[in-house]
């Protein structure tokens, strides 16, 4: 429905010439992923997950040295000895499964976060760099409303550099 809707309406402005002036689309994935606070965020959510890395690799090492150790001496330990280090060696493996879907969570949170925000920030530069070019109208590329556009109006390097430029 939402394709339908953009669709009629850049049918509309172009069936109308006086009321369509002038047509310009974004790519805001790539303007996104190229403007300077985008590459920021990812190079910080990329030194998060090596962190994350180090911390569940030690944590994992721990558990497998558990679960060796355990096998190694399950034959001279008594049962309930034998089944106590069963119960702890599981409780570690729950504690480090948590410990995963939390940092995946936590990543999603951060990243999601990022991204919304550098999104409205980009959102309000493309209202300026729109209202200062006279665009009437202004299309997001990926929303898969477009099915052609001259690479002529693609604004997201303008976007892109306006966005740098403000922060």
């Amino acid at each position: 429905m939402k394709k339908i809707s953009v669709l009629a309406l850049v049918l509309l402005l172009l069936a109308l010439p006086a009321f369509a002036q002038k047509i310009g689309y974004v790519d805001l994935q790539r303007a996104l992923n190229l403007s300077k606070a985008g590459v920021a965020a990812k190079q910080q959510m990329t030194e998060e997950v090596k962190k994350y890395e180090g911390e569940f690799k030690a944590k994992q090492d721990e558990v497998l040295k558990m679960k060796t150790d355990l096998e190694k001496q399950a034959a001279l330990l008594s049962d309930n000895a034998r089944a106590e280090r069963e119960r702890e060696y599981q409780r570690r493996v729950t504690d480090l499964q948590r410990f995963q879907q939390d940092i995946q969570e936590d990543l999603q949170r951060r990243d999601a976060e990022f991204t919304g925000r550098i999104i409205n920030e980009l959102f309000d530069v493309l209202q300026s760099v729109g209202s200062e070019a006279g665009y009437t109208m202004i299309i997001e590329k990926n929303e898969g409303a477009i099915v052609y556009a001259d690479p002529a109006f693609d604004l997201t390097d303008a976007l892109i550099k306006a966005y740098d430029a403000k922060n």
